[in-house]
């Protein structure tokens, strides 16, 4: 989850330069007599987005429409700062997080690491447009592999986020590790208020099931995975 909506941050900075200069900015509302001239920047900008049909009221993959997609939830919006998170704001988001996480019935238990390293390697799953994926064709993956180390011998790993090889070899597979490991995948902010990390498996929406999150764990915390026989 980014820190800050990155098209309304655009469109600010668009409306911005446009009011600045004094330009006509078209309205586009169906029937409104909004006076456009008479907001903030940031007001312009939302209501560019959200007011003008600029977006196709189309079904997203998660469910929901374009509306819903770029609508921020409660826990995006105390995020949505510059900036790490005061103490104050760090808590609220972390109660958030843990008040909307549940853990799979029965426990958490490790999946398939080869599904899993498919999977994390798959950035396959919400796009929209002109190539829009199916998954009635193709499940949805991690995209891991964009922020994450796992095998220093796969090319092409991101380093946004912290190395992840021998994940499992220093820590092991107890019960407290695979509970850690699911909550953070299904929704980091648990522990690491307002991060980047994608919220997979959340009360806001699901991008990855239960069964695939144990398969992506497998990847990391198996002992016959590749990433800890590094």
């Amino acid at each position: 989850m980014f820190k800050k909506n990155a098209v309304a941050a655009g469109m600010a900075a668009f409306a911005s330069v446009a009011l600045a200069a004094g330009c006509a900015v078209a309205d586009g509302s169906k029937g409104s007599d909004v006076d456009i001239t008479a907001m903030s920047a940031d007001e312009l900008a939302e209501h560019l987005i959200f007011e003008t049909d600029s977006f196709r009221d189309q079904e997203m993959q998660e469910g929901g429409s374009w509306r819903d997609r770029m609508t921020q939830d409660e826990l995006q919006k105390a995020c949505s700062m510059e900036g790490d998170p005061d103490g104050e704001t760090a808590g609220r988001v972390v109660a958030m997080a843990r008040a909307g996480y549940e853990r799979p019935e029965g426990g958490v238990e490790l999946g398939d690491w080869r599904k899993g390293a498919e999977l994390a390697n798959s950035g396959y799953g919400y796009r929209q447009g002109h190539n829009t994926d199916n998954h009635g064709q193709r499940e949805a993956g991690g995209n891991c592999y964009n922020c994450h180390v796992f095998d220093p011998r796969v090319s092409e790993q991101g380093t946004i986020g912290p190395s992840l090889q021998n994940y499992g070899a220093n820590r092991g597979t107890s019960e407290a590790v695979l509970n850690y490991v699911h909550e953070v995948i299904s929704n980091p902010h648990q522990y690491f208020p307002c991060t980047q990390m994608p919220r997979f498996n959340s009360d806001r929406h699901q991008l990855l099931s239960d069964e695939q999150i144990s398969h992506i764990m497998a990847y990391l915390l198996d002992p016959e995975s590749p990433v800890n026989n590094q």
